[in-house]
Parts: C-alpha cells; structure tokens; sequence
C-alpha cells in the first residue's frame, strides 16, 4: 500500500510537474475552464477538479472490469491533491 502512495507523491511532484507546471496551478485553471464552460452558474474549485477527476478514474473502472494499479495510483494522487487543496486558504 505504501508503495503506491510513494508512487503518486512521485508522479505528483516529479515529472509531470516538469511538464504540465504545478498540481496546484493546474487544477485552479481548470476549475477556471470548467467554470467559464458553465457559464459561471457553477464555480468550481481546485479541490472539485480533483474530486471529479476521482470520479472519472473510478468511472473507468466499470469500463476496465478491474482496477488497474495506474488507476489506483492516479486516484492515490487525486486524492492527495484534494487534501492539498482543502488546506489552500
């Protein structure tokens, strides 16, 4: 169990950060899309982008039949993210 926590503070803070910025940043902007998208009826927040995008892994597992170690690791990281967000001010 430890190791796939290890695994998604890694993805989290290593190279995906390199490429796509920080976790942080990236999941206000998207909040920021997802909301202009609605029309602004909705403001979503980082930590929803995190919770849905729990939700869009787990959704994919129906499709899967299992849940694969990725997607375990991803919804790991998701998670954290959202925790992360919830201590944002």
């Amino acid at each position: 169990m430890i190791d796939i926590l290890e695994e998604a503070a890694e993805i989290i803070t290593g190279k995906r950060q390199e490429q796509y910025g920080s976790p942080e940043d990236s999941l206000r902007k998207i909040a920021s899309l997802w909301s202009a998208y609605v029309n602004y009826e909705i403001e979503f927040t980082p930590q929803d982008v995190a919770f849905m995008m729990v939700l869009l892994k787990v959704g994919r597992v129906e499709h899967q039949g299992i849940a694969t170690r990725d997607t375990i690791v991803d919804i790991a990281g998701y998670a954290a993210l959202a925790a992360a967000a919830q201590a944002e001010p």
